[in-house]
């Protein structure tokens, strides 16, 4: 029977005990009497002193009392049991029961073939109940058996990050000799046991590091943040999250969902029981645009740049290579060198290993240089440069210069040079795009100067095509460049004399041949051509494809491709420039040419090579896009601390055309 109701019904019989108490000694001899003989009733008789009535007074007293302790417990009692009854039984079980969850799976990250290029491994892992910490002489036999210091073993049973009643993550990974050992003496393992769990695992190496990025232990930043995100997953303690790359872009996704058990606990907290369970889902599959085809060629094609380079006398410090899709906007690949290993971070990374991948030695190879990496971008500028000589007047389709090699326009003293010191001779716009002489584009940066209605249409045009923002491409850790201007100037060098702030003739010829203070990324230049490509829209560059289901069964989420910037030029505009383009790589030098005439389909492009003073080795570019009669493809390389775009960049743009096409080059370098 039910206890609060035998204690409902003893209170009732106390109760009733009481009454009739009262009735008996309370209401007989009573001292008043009521004469109703005629007039008003009237009290009649004295105060009864009588030891019997000092008693049955008492009685009385305290039945009263004692009725209303009584009364108040029942009242007490109907509350808990029958209007608080649910919220007491909710405080009790959360007194008795804790809820423990359990990982779930991330999902996979795929190439747009499907080819795993991030997937889950099983991972035996030996766990153990926070009384383990007890036993000093079990702790080190589980020590010796796993190579490890007793201490270690100590600081990870003690370990409550992943929750009070949570078995205690000991190692990781461990061998079949460590699993057999624990499961053939459970005796001396009380309380250790070995649960399957899974851990990253990359079957293609190091390949697309950058994009992939890597995972790690939430940090206490990060579990916050989550508690305060919009409708965001809220982390636990010790989750595996992404830290970079796609693992971090789409972490919502990738996350899967936290299984949960309900089990039982003493009064010190140690688990007795185990109750309800929900089995974890597996976070969704992220397929990429990468083709991973395509992108092992750009990564072997940035490795023998750096190493030709070096070859050469230079340092050959880094590189990086983006493929676009002209017409959606898709990656089709991205690499950066120096590069990683994401499988470091599995199970967690070392102090040696994080400090080797922070430091200047090593070129800082977490950094995804196709993005974030800032260079001036030397010649390939050009191309912009003679839509803003164009569009503003500064130059006609007729207009034509004399390069001797040496240029004067703003007098002896601050004369520049060509490149060629030789000089051109006579040249226009469409010859000084296949030459890249310098002196057309000094030209056209010195009208600049001199156009008091818009001095700095280059500027302006050069971020008409994107340059100097954010591309807005779904990685994280992008970088917006810089395209320089007066104010910019002024700001900048605000410790220098007024006159060193102050814009000159000579920024706008550094800026036109792209020298100088600008600065764009591999991934920007690949945009800016996009556009070129496609006589005016550049689309959102991105690496996702679509978001599959947990189930396995179709999409939940489709990319949906946007054009985000229309560079409006007239069609005599493009075909100026275009025809400097497909010149260069087909007229400037037969030694060039011979790269691309075993591609079935022609391509249209720019060499650059950039000067660093404070580096001393310049920067090579170089960035094209094909088919030239119907673009597709748009490729486009940087090579730091390279010989010239020709000799670096240019090779690399050719190995990825020949990934695309499927037709290898066979000159020789």
């Amino acid at each position: 029977m039910n206890m609060t109701l035998i204690i409902l019904a003893v209170c009732l019989l106390i109760a009733v005990g009481l009454i009739t108490v009262y009735f008996i000694f309370g209401r007989k001899n009573s001292p008043f009497k009521f004469d109703i003989g005629g007039g008003s009733p009237r009290a009649a008789g004295g105060a009864d002193a009588s030891p019997e009535k000092t008693l049955s007074s008492r009685l009385v007293g305290l039945s009263v009392a004692v009725g209303a302790v009584f009364a108040t417990l029942f009242a007490r009692l109907w509350s808990m049991q029958l209007v608080s009854s649910d919220e007491y039984q909710k405080q009790a079980d959360s007194n008795r029961t804790r809820t423990v969850t359990t990982a779930a799976p991330r999902g996979r990250i795929l190439d747009r073939n499907g080819v795993e290029l991030v997937t889950n491994r099983p991972s035996p892992t030996v766990v153990a109940k926070s009384n383990v910490a007890d036993d000093d002489v079990e702790m080190q036999v589980l020590a010796n058996l796993l190579g490890m210091p007793k201490r270690a073993v100590y600081r990870k049973i003690i370990d409550t990050s992943e929750g009070a009643q949570s078995l205690r993550t000991v190692a990781i990974d461990v061998s079949r000799h460590v699993v057999a050992a624990i499961y053939a003496h459970p005796g001396v393992f009380d309380g250790v046991s070995i649960e399957e769990r899974t851990q990253r695992s990359y079957p293609n190496g190091t390949l697309a590091a950058h994009i992939v990025g890597y995972t790690g232990t939430v940090t206490q930043e990060q579990l916050e943040n989550s508690k305060t995100a919009d409708g965001g997953f809220v982390y636990a303690h010790g989750d595996i999250v992404g830290q970079t790359g796609v693992e971090l872009q789409y972490e919502s996704a990738l996350q899967g969902v936290r299984g949960e058990q309900t089990v039982y606990v003493d009064a010190s907290g140690q688990v007795l029981d185990h109750s309800t369970s929900i089995e974890p889902q597996s976070g969704s599959d992220v397929v990429l645009t990468i083709d991973a085809k395509v992108q092992k060629a750009a990564e072997d094609a940035l490795v023998d740049a750096i190493k030709v380079s070096r070859a050469a006398g230079f340092l050959g410090k880094a590189a990086s290579v983006v493929a676009l899709d002209v017409t959606n906007g898709e990656v089709i690949a991205m690499a950066s060198y120096p590069t990683f290993s994401p499988s470091v971070f599995v199970g967690g990374i070392s102090s040696a290993d994080w400090e080797s991948l922070q430091s200047e030695d090593a070129n800082y190879p977490l950094m995804n240089r196709a993005i974030a990496g800032q260079y001036p971008s030397g010649s390939v500028i050009k191309a912009l440069t003679t839509f803003a000589g164009l569009d503003f007047g500064v130059c006609t389709p007729e207009s034509s210069w004399y390069c001797t090699g040496f240029w004067t326009g703003f007098g002896e003293e601050y004369g520049m040079h060509c490149w060629k010191l030789s000089g051109h001779g006579t040249v226009n716009l469409v010859t000084g795009i296949i030459n890249s002489c310098d002196i057309v584009f000094y030209e056209i940066g010195k009208g600049f100067f001199y156009n008091n209605e818009h001095p700095e249409g280059m500027q302006e045009i050069f971020r008409k095509f994107g340059l100097g923002a954010l591309s807005g491409i779904d990685l994280p850790e992008e970088d917006s460049g810089r395209v320089p201007d007066a104010k910019w100037k002024w700001d900048y060098y605000s410790s220098s004399p007024d006159d060193a702030r102050a814009w000159q003739g000579g920024d706008n010829c550094n800026l036109s041949i792209g020298q100088g203070d600008l600065l764009v990324t591999c991934l920007q230049m690949a945009n800016a051509y996009s556009g070129i490509a496609t006589r005016g829209q550049i689309w959102k560059p991105h690496v996702l494809k679509s978001i599959n289901a947990r189930s396995g069964n179709g999409s939940v989420i489709e990319y949906k491709n946007e054009a985000i910037i229309e560079c409006k030029e007239s069609a005599s505009n493009y075909d100026i420039v275009t025809r400097g383009l497909h010149g260069m790589v087909y007229e400037e030098d037969p030694a060039y040419t011979a790269h691309w005439t075993s591609l079935d389909v022609q391509v249209e492009g720019k060499t650059g090579t950039a000067q660093q003073i404070t580096v001393g080795d310049p920067v090579g570019w170089f960035v094209g896009y094909a088919p030239a009669d119907n673009p597709k493809y748009c490729v486009c390389a940087n090579v730091d601390c390279a010989p010239s775009g020709a000799g670096s960049a240019m090779y690399v743009v050719r190995d990825v055309f020949g990934a695309i096409y499927g037709q290898k080059d066979t000159a020789s370098r």
